[in-house]
């Protein structure tokens, strides 16, 4: 059962927004299983520009569903990043359904039965790994780590902060910017 953290940026959460956010996000519910407990992180953005982004996460033991839309219409961009939220749970539910039952995590239940379902698991892209890499991570910080991505020509890199001692990853956002990634140890 999911439950709901709805916020704005330049807009007022009213009572109308939050309640049409929780129902329309509430369509996932069938995805999950009864003893599923996760909290949707919903974020409304409007711009200047008069354009409405929601952002959407919900962070999971084995997976992080996350999806945005920007559109003119605040309600629009609910509909098309709930959309999108349940292609991505059909897509992949397959896959997950086999990864949960091997951790044993019963978080998604089997959707609703029809031809649509079966297309999702035929065109269900393969996740097998083909190669892998081993990597020795050297102690720096993250702008020495951007120089080494740069440098090697990757959109990531993987080192061990100098500061803390902990493993962290530089990476290329698609605005062209940095992101850093550090990891709980």
């Amino acid at each position: 059962m999911l439950t709901y953290n709805v916020r704005g940026e330049n807009i007022e959460v009213t009572d109308a927004i939050r309640s049409y956010v929780e129902k329309r996000i509430s369509k996932l519910n069938k995805y999950f299983a009864d003893s599923t407990q996760a909290t949707a992180h919903v974020n409304l953005k409007v711009y200047t520009n008069k354009n409405a982004k929601v952002e959407v996460t919900i962070p999971m033991p084995f997976i992080t569903l996350r999806a945005e839309e920007t559109s003119p219409d605040l309600y629009a961009s609910v509909d098309l990043v709930t959309d999108k939220l349940e292609r991505q749970i059909r897509k992949f539910k397959t896959k997950i359904n086999r990864k949960s039952r091997e951790k044993g995590f019963p978080e998604f239940t089997t959707a609703p039965t029809g031809a649509a379902d079966g297309a999702d698991e035929v065109d269900a892209p393969d996740l097998t790994v083909v190669r892998t890499k081993r990597v020795s991570l050297k102690p720096m910080d993250s702008q020495e780590a951007i120089l080494q991505m740069d440098m090697l020509g990757h959109n990531f890199f993987i080192f061990e902060d100098a500061e803390t001692n902990g493993t962290s990853i530089v990476y290329r956002r698609r605005d062209g910017r940095y992101g850093l990634i550090e990891t709980d140890e």
